[in-house]
């Protein structure tokens, strides 16, 4: 079977320096905001080319908590509206509405399944406060068009950075996470720098939000027993620190193996039934996921299955039609409805080898669709 993610493969490799890095941390017996979380975010915001780089417990919380900050400082308020792609994954959006904020939904541009810069103001009211662009897939958004934007109506853009760490802006070298305002970060095991286990981070060149969310994340508080604001326990442990300093080292040979194998399904996959990802060959892509689009997905997905080759639908529901938010059940967002009835994420990591990157070229080549649309 050809794993859709190898975590053990892709951890192993690491093995002598993860282990005596979790060595380090017991040997300090320092276990929460001590030195090497320190050490992993001066790390991580020099490699984001930041100012500021804040631990969290996770994705999902990076993104509450920046909007979180927003309001303790009066930037924003119940009610405001927040741009946000209509086919991101549901954590973007929960983390705005978690706020009292109001999600607006905005189709993606049918190239790059990214939020589309051209739909934007179209969306912008008087109650609009900022633009949450989702780097998808680990593909840039148009970041230029939508800075123009934001600046001609003064809006924050907060980047959700999940499944882009280390994408690269081709027009002057800015990394993601520091194309923006501010821009939550998620290390979960399986994205391109992942902790092993749940793990986040905010970066920013903001030094009020960055104060702001430090203390958020920590019961509200600056100093320890001082409580300023009503917080949470958000934290970023020493262990999955210490591994992420870790890997972070590799992160760029990790991303150029994913690109590498991109442009061999680009040049070999020739099934006129598959919408392949769009590449502009720059690094602006780091390909957290490989997503063609199939009409007969289940099909297709059962096929490769059959062949022994693992694949993930990123994502079956689109949050408009999810349970959660139902009130936007009756919504028609066509284009993001087809890429959730017709996405299948195809294996790619940094470990895979090239008798199973052919296999999944040669495989895919063969099936058979008895239709073929295109968005």
């Amino acid at each position: 079977m050809i794993k859709f993610l190898d975590l053990y493969k892709v951890n192993q490799q690491y093995e002598p320096e993860i282990r005596e890095a979790i060595n380090e941390v017991l040997d300090r017996g320092w276990y929460i905001l001590g030195e090497i979380d320190q050490r992993f975010e001066q790390n991580y915001a020099a490699y984001c080319g930041t100012k500021h780089c804040i631990g969290v417990a996770n994705g999902l919380d990076a993104l509450t908590l920046i909007f979180r900050a927003y309001k303790e400082l009066g930037i924003m308020k119940d009610g405001d509206e927040i741009l946000v792609a209509a086919n991101t994954y549901i954590a973007s959006i929960l983390s705005i509405s978690e706020n009292g904020l109001v999600p607006v939904l905005v189709e993606p541009d049918p190239n790059t399944y990214n939020i589309d810069p051209e739909q934007l103001e179209k969306h912008i009211t008087p109650r609009t406060r900022g633009i949450l662009p989702v780097h998808l897939y680990g593909q840039l958004c148009g970041m230029g068009k939508m800075l123009q934007i934001a600046e001609k109506h003064h809006l924050q853009i907060i980047e959700d950075c999940a499944q882009a760490q280390g994408a690269v802006l081709s027009s002057d070298g800015r990394k993601s996470g520091n194309l923006s305002d501010i821009a939550g970060h998620s290390f979960y095991p399986g994205k391109n720098l992942g902790a092993l286990g749940d793990a986040g981070a905010v970066t920013t060149n903001n030094d009020e939000l960055a104060a702001m969310i430090r203390a958020l994340g920590n019961y509200g508080s600056h100093k320890k027993y001082v409580n300023d604001y009503q917080g949470v326990n958000s934290r970023l442990d020493e262990i999955q620190a210490a591994i992420l300093d870790v890997k972070l080292k590799y992160l760029d040979r990790d991303n150029a193996k994913r690109r590498e194998i991109a442009k061999i399904y680009l040049r070999e996959i020739k099934n006129p039934s598959l919408v392949l990802p769009y590449y502009s060959g720059n690094e602006d892509h780091v390909f957290h996921l490989f997503v063609v689009l199939c009409k007969e997905r289940d099909q297709f997905q059962q096929y490769l299955n059959n062949h022994d080759i693992q694949t993930v639908i990123h994502y079956p529901i689109p949050p408009h039609k999810q349970n959660a938010y139902r009130e936007w059940n009756s919504l028609s967002l066509p284009i993001t409805e087809q890429i959730h009835e017709q996405a299948l994420s195809l294996p790619i990591s940094p470990v895979m080898e090239m008798n199973e990157i052919e296999k999944v070229v040669d495989v895919v080549n063969k099936f058979v669709s008895s239709s073929f649309k295109q968005i």
